[in-house]
């Protein structure tokens, strides 16, 4: 049966709340040197070793976070004036943001969560005017004056403190506004590979509520398997510090810095294959070469190892070969709202001269791996081998943000065939800027 990254990943709204120093020994000779074995046991006994393989990444919720303003001074966007902005998202991923209502006490525009919809339920990217999915919201920290340039800030403290209600027309106070449609305009574009750019225009002048729009916030959560790690990204039903500052006096600085310190990497690994074996060729791949057909672009695309498996099985130089699954999720989950990773061990069966390799998907990518670089790893070596670890492009799908492509498996999608030679991928890449890869991807041997 075809497992994939896509079948497995599904088990994260289970487990998403769940959620070395190298054993140093003097070198005995210059050929251990060479091959920056810190202990090799030159007989040909049968040794155990235990191999054990960790998702360390301290992971974020949101894969991209940013800003907006206008370009005078203030920075605020006067009636009829537009700024647009661009992002990357997959299926499932919505785009949250909010702006002050400027001439009010503590009211703003955003969309309701998780933020606005992106693409079409049959996974088409959503084009031209959204407007209809902005609201109004009253902060409710403070009394609502007539809104108008002549608002009083920051006005009267609200006792006690409300809840953020929407505003449909009237607020608690009988002033009266029109749709937050009317006066906000809000046009999507698809620029294609998963990108796409809003352009937000002020239209109050074409309202009785003319009012400018203070700098704004945004952001895009992960969604692996179409869960959203945060589903409300901005506001939820009792306000914020940060909010509070765009609402009242838009200022956007504690909130911009919470998004960001909420913005990074995240990404599980498929189940890990390992091949222990002999000569002096990796049985998995070669960076410069196309993949040979065997099984490795299922791992790279979907995270399934079996073909790659029992494909190695066969080959005389091949000794033994495991696939390494977390007993719960399939999939080995990254560090995230404290909760440690998950991590795998086998006990392997080794031999002086066995050599170890090993290969897994990184889980929100469209072909990328991680394996063991080159061909050089004693399977006698004792200790941490996470530098001997390299993230490779596989070079069978077109590539898209990391945890933000709709052709990606994990995303729900059906990666773009490609055709290009197995090459390590960059760091910084087209995208982003990742960990180091021992901060991602842990493997030991003891």
């Amino acid at each position: 049966m075809r497992h994939s990254i896509l079948k497995n990943i599904t088990m994260l709204a289970l487990v998403i709340t769940v959620f070395s120093a190298c054993d140093k020994e003097p070198m005995e000779n210059a050929d251990a040197f060479n091959l920056g074995i810190s202990k090799i046991d030159k007989s040909k006994a049968i040794h155990n070793q235990t191999i054990t393989v960790e998702n360390v990444l301290q992971a974020q919720p949101l894969v991209q976070s940013g800003a907006f303003m206008g370009d005078g001074t203030p920075p605020v966007i006067f009636p009829g004036q537009e700024i647009s902005f661009s992002f990357y998202a997959g299926k499932g991923q919505y785009l949250s943001f909010a702006t002050m209502y400027g001439w009010s006490n503590d009211l703003f525009f955003a969309p309701e969560n998780p933020g606005i919809a992106l693409y079409d339920n049959d996974g088409t990217p959503i084009t031209g005017d959204v407007s209809s999915q902005i609201k109004l919201w009253d902060n409710g920290t403070r009394v609502n004056q007539a809104p108008g340039m002549d608002v009083e800030h920051p006005g009267v403290l609200e006792d006690p403190i409300k809840n953020i209600s929407e505003i449909n027309g009237m607020d608690a106070y009988s002033n009266t506004y029109p749709m937050a449609s009317e006066m906000m305009k809000l046009s999507l574009n698809y620029d294609g590979n998963s990108m796409f750019t809003i352009t937000i225009m002020n239209t109050s002048d074409q309202t009785s509520n003319t009012t400018p729009f203070s700098p704004g916030v945004w952001a895009i959560s992960y969604a692996p398997g179409g869960n959203l790690l945060m589903p409300e990204p901005i506001f939820q039903d009792v306000t914020t510090e940060g909010l509070t500052h765009i609402a009242e006096t838009g200022n956007i600085a504690i909130m911009h810095e919470y998004l960001t310190s909420k913005t990074g990497i995240f990404t599980p690994l498929s189940p890990v294959l390992v091949v222990t074996y002999e000569g002096n060729m990796n049985p998995i791949y070669e960076v410069g070469s196309y993949d040979m057909g065997e099984g490795l672009k299922d791992i790279a695309q979907f995270g399934n190892a079996e073909i790659l498996a029992e494909n190695l099985r066969q080959k005389p130089n091949v000794k033994d070969v495991y696939i390494l699954a977390d007993p719960v999720s399939t999939v080995l989950l990254p560090s995230i709202n404290g909760n440690a990773g998950s991590k795998v061990s086998q006990e392997l069966q080794i031999t002086g001269g066995s050599k170890i390799a090993i290969v897994t998907m990184y889980g929100l990518s469209n072909d990328w791996f991680f394996a063991t670089k080159g061909n050089f790893i004693n399977a006698l070596r004792v200790g941490d081998i996470s530098s001997t670890i390299g993230l490779f492009d596989n070079g069978t799908a077109v590539n898209e943000y990391p945890g933000a492509g709709e052709t990606q498996a994990a995303q729900g999608g059906t990666p773009i065939e490609n055709m290009e030679p197995i090459s390590e991928v960059t760091n910084p890449n087209e995208f982003n800027t990742l960990p180091p890869i021992k901060d991602i991807l842990k493997v030991t041997l003891e």
